[in-house]
């Protein structure tokens, strides 16, 4: 099999991203639930609170430093692989990916190592300050990175100058273009989610091994009310960013949805096998009038089919069918176990309900899967456009000969398994111990916690 330098480009750059993507997502919701912790620490002077701060932030520095390295190789690919369309997007693109790395990346970076090696040197408020900064940079960054990649699927406030490059006339609509609302939103919650899961995965590890300790337990049930929270609001904001799809990206819809005709009453296809050159999807299983229901809030709702568009405009159908799909049918697997736990918490049974927690452990890692499955989706049905409706993919490539695209993909497959694989496994050998409690009991290093004094009374004493 050969293949052409565009596609060699694309393989690169879509396995470099997809190994990227799943460390910040990691990140941005682990972030958040270190901030949670350290702030329950300090409201209550709970120290299963601390031992859970603890525990998961060895794992955070892990998983944030191999989001860094892997994010800074992609940049390079702009200029090596796609220099047309860093040329004709820089404009536009590289201010707001420089505005990340000027006020996310710089205020996660400055106040981690706060948070990771203040014990003992700061008071415990001054640390749990750092930890809600690193939170807050961890988001901010999802903010500007999914303003990048929004504009390219919605492209709003920008003028085109003599040179053909795209300038932003409007910042303001540049940044918050028209699915930038829906794919934010959408991405935070997901990062929850993943972090949710992969919490309650280790903790229902631990508690099938017989190590129900507090610091288990609680980790278990905090996981599980996330997921029962937030699950059915992200299907809810994934309908939502299914229609804001529909009004913009109609031809992606289309493809997801398997459609190749257009009409009225168009059944929801839940299985099937899309074939392009026939423009069918055999062995279909279908509700009838469901997929025009759920995109038009009508039974009767008219849809447009991929024959609406010329066929060198349509995107491969097969690839963001079947992901879409996957993505959809993991988020459905994360709302039917919050709503287990919730009866499990009904009974009081959250703790030794044995399927439970073995459903928990199975769906640990479902989160990672769906965050790639949805970027799957995103990015295969753009296609054939990198800015959409305006700068093509083909358009957007290196004059780089297939032979160094080859050298350099093997490259970065035998590098990346070796130096992320065995960061993963670092990651997975600290998760599969169970969290241990301090010995001393309190931010500061000392014995105040052995006699009931709170976090907050320990910084009163000091002073």
């Amino acid at each position: 099999m050969t293949f052409a330098a565009l596609d060699l480009a694309r393989m690169q750059f879509a396995f470099t991203v997809g190994f990227h993507i799943v460390f910040p997502a990691f990140s941005i919701g682990l972030a958040s639930y270190l901030a949670v912790l350290d702030g329950l620490w300090n409201l209550t002077g709970r120290s299963v609170y601390r031992d859970l701060f603890d525990y998961w932030k060895k794992i955070f520095a892990l998983n944030f430093g191999m989001g860094v390295v892997s994010g800074l190789v992609l940049s390079y690919q702009f200029g090596t692989n796609w220099s047309v369309f860093s040329d004709k997007a820089g404009p536009v693109v590289g201010p707001l990916m420089g505005y990340e790395v000027l006020t996310a990346f710089f205020l996660e970076a400055g106040f981690l190592g706060v948070m990771l090696f203040g014990e003992g040197r700061i008071s415990p408020k001054l640390r749990l300050f750092a930890s809600c900064m690193v939170a807050f940079g961890t988001a901010l960054s999802a903010l500007w990175i999914t303003a990048v990649n929004s504009w390219m699927q919605t492209p709003a406030g920008y003028g085109v100058n003599e040179a053909g490059q795209f300038i932003p006339l409007d910042w303001f609509a540049v940044i918050f273009n028209p699915s930038f609302p829906y794919r934010f939103v959408h991405m935070v919650l997901a990062a929850y989610l993943t972090t949710a899961f992969a919490v309650g995965g280790v903790a229902a590890l631990h508690l099938l091994r017989g190590a129900g300790t507090p610091a288990v337990r609680t980790m278990f049930s905090m996981a599980l009310w996330m997921a029962a929270l937030v699950a059915p609001v992200q299907i809810f904001v994934g309908d939502e960013h299914g229609l804001n799809t529909l009004k913009y990206q109609p031809a992606k819809i289309a493809a997801m949805e398997g459609h190749f005709e257009s009409g009225s009453g168009k059944p929801l296809i839940l299985f099937g096998w899309p074939d392009a050159q026939t423009r069918k999807v055999d062995y279909a299983v279908e509700i009838p009038h469901l997929g025009s229901l759920i995109l038009t809030h009508q039974w009767n709702g008219f849809l447009r089919g991929l024959d609406a568009w010329p066929r060198e405009a349509w995107p491969p159908v097969a690839i963001p069918f079947w992901s879409f799909r996957l993505m959809v049918g993991i988020g459905f697997a994360m709302f039917g176990l919050g709503l287990w736990s919730l009866f499990a918490r009904l009974r009081g049974a959250l703790f030794t309900d044995r399927w439970l927690q073995r459903a928990a452990l199975a769906l640990g890692p479902a989160g990672f899967v769906a965050i790639l499955a949805g970027w799957t989706t995103t990015e295969v049905g753009r296609q054939p456009y990198t800015i959409y409706g305006l700068l093509t993919t083909a358009q957007s490539a290196s004059p780089v000969g297939a032979p160094a695209l080859v050298a350099s993909l093997a490259t970065f497959v035998v590098v990346y398994l070796t130096l992320f694989g065995a960061g993963i496994y670092y990651m997975a050998k600290a998760m599969n111990r169970p969290p241990e409690p301090h010995e001393s009991g309190d931010l500061g290093g000392g014995p105040l916690r052995a006699s009931g004094i709170t976090p907050a009374q320990q910084a009163g004493a000091g002073r």
